[in-house]
């Protein structure tokens, strides 16, 4: 009784069906009412009954569910079906495809009140925004979808919760990204609600900004958490995404032969998949990898490969710091002017509001090719504004061995208390065990 529209509203949408239909009111009634009752009950003076309704929707050849609230039967299925087909435009690659797809799904979803749908398609429209790097509206499609789900179970609003602090983290704001995912998992685990795809999303979710504040022990932790609970989760791009996350803190252990084996079988599932976006970040993630292994040349072609499949989708934020990366590769195969081209055009798409800890890591290499050209001016100009971008973004990982280079450039010119002053900040990061603003790690997961 409570999901139907109220009787005003009943009663003219009856008396519309039955005069195209041609029928009188005495036909509509026959042979259990009576046309008095379907007079009064057009004019809205009365609220009928679930047996009236149905009497009536047989009568006039509808759903019961169409005369009650005025949505086709089959709508909330049609709805779904076509949200599928928008994730799979999405994850092929075809970002603007996708989001116009998903802005007549919501407009549609909100005409007949659908509030599940509606929830998944302004989930979809944000994460087609942080695709294109539009941040801003990303998190205000994130707390709209939040909104429509505000009385349903915390799992059901986990993915827009976590769309929401994925863009803080991309903002540069990673304590307050961690504070949303630990908050989410503790009321998670301590409440009881133990849904497997909600909390490997968030523990997957958790792993990046993690490593970036320098809490390398609680990174490793939720790695574990979520290599745990991966044989029971039903979707596997989360799977996927999972795998990609835990290779960061193989790597941070020195173990790339295990993280490259990660990434290998999440490019698998996201090939199987045809999950373009993710694809194009495990190429990302294994550049790193080959870099860090010192296979250059390797990790060149995959630097290369992840920068043009984002620049096919358009997805400018990604592909800058994948940009960054390369430039980084690049420079250390000797070709530096190169790298500082890269990199000079890939800053007015980073900054302290998006991608500010990659915009660091742009403004640290710049400092270092600076030194080598003997620009000591420029490198400190580019080291002081790394410094400001991580010390805004809480980037502990990052920060000591920018205060040690910092410091370096400041003893060669002569400023020793300069200088100490930026080892005794390095130091001081160093010694950060990478808390963060809640103290106490998340509950555990029952595993």
């Amino acid at each position: 009784m409570g999901d139907r529209d109220d009787p005003g509203t009943i009663g003219r949408r009856v008396q519309r069906l039955r005069t195209a239909r041609g029928l009188t009111q005495r036909q509509l009634a026959e042979p259990v009412y009576t046309p008095a009752y379907i007079s009064t009950l057009e004019a809205g003076r009365v609220r009928p009954s679930d047996d009236a309704l149905r009497h009536l929707a047989g009568r006039l050849g509808v759903a019961f569910e169409e005369l009650a609230t005025g949505r086709p039967a089959r709508l909330p299925t049609e709805l779904r079906l076509r949200l599928t087909e928008a994730r799979r435009t999405l994850a092929v690659g075809e970002t603007e495809a996708a989001a116009r797809r998903y802005g007549e799904l919501l407009a549609e979803a909100e005409r007949h009140d659908l509030a599940e749908e509606a929830a998944a398609a302004l989930l979809g429209l944000g994460e087609c925004a942080v695709e294109t790097g539009e941040l801003v509206t990303a998190r205000q499609y994130f707390e709209r979808s939040e909104a429509r789900l505000a009385a349903a179970p915390l799992p059901a609003r986990v993915p827009a919760l976590r769309g929401r602090a994925v863009t803080h983290y991309l903002a540069g704001e990673l304590r307050y990204a961690v504070y949303l995912l630990e908050s989410a998992l503790d009321e998670l685990n301590r409440g009881g609600l133990h849904d497997p795809d909600a909390l490997l999303l968030l523990y997957a979710s958790i792993i990046g900004p993690y490593m970036d504040m320098g809490a390398h022990a609680r990174a490793a932790q939720a790695a574990e958490f979520a290599l745990a609970l991966a044989p029971r989760a039903g979707d596997p791009a989360l799977v996927a995404r999972m795998h990609r996350s835990v290779a960061r803190t193989l790597l941070a252990e020195g173990r790339l032969a295990e993280a490259d084996a990660s990434l290998a079988r999440a490019a698998d599932l996201y090939r199987t998949l045809q999950l373009r976006t993710e694809l194009a970040n495990c190429h990302w993630m294994r550049g790193y990898v080959h870099a860090q292994n010192g296979r250059l040349e390797h990790a060149e072609d995959e630097l290369r490969e992840a920068l043009r499949m984002h620049a096919a989708k358009r997805a400018t934020l990604y592909g800058s710091q994948v940009a960054v990366e390369l430039a980084d590769v690049l420079h250390r195969r000797g070709r530096s002017a190169e790298a500082a081209d890269l990199l000079h055009g890939v800053l007015g798409d980073l900054s302290s509001e998006r991608g500010a800890v990659h915009a660091a890591a742009a403004h640290r290499l710049l400092g270092i090719i600076a030194e080598d050209a003997r620009d000591t001016e420029r490198a400190e100009e580019h080291y002081v504004r790394a410094l400001s971008l991580l010390e805004r973004a809480g980037a502990a990982g990052d920060l000591a061995d920018l205060c040690r280079l910092l410091g370096d450039l400041l003893r060669r010119t002569g400023r020793v208390e300069a200088a100490l002053d930026a080892y005794r900040t390095g130091l001081g990061h160093r010694g950060d065990p990478g808390t963060t603003t809640l103290g106490p790690a998340p509950a555990q997961p029952p595993l």
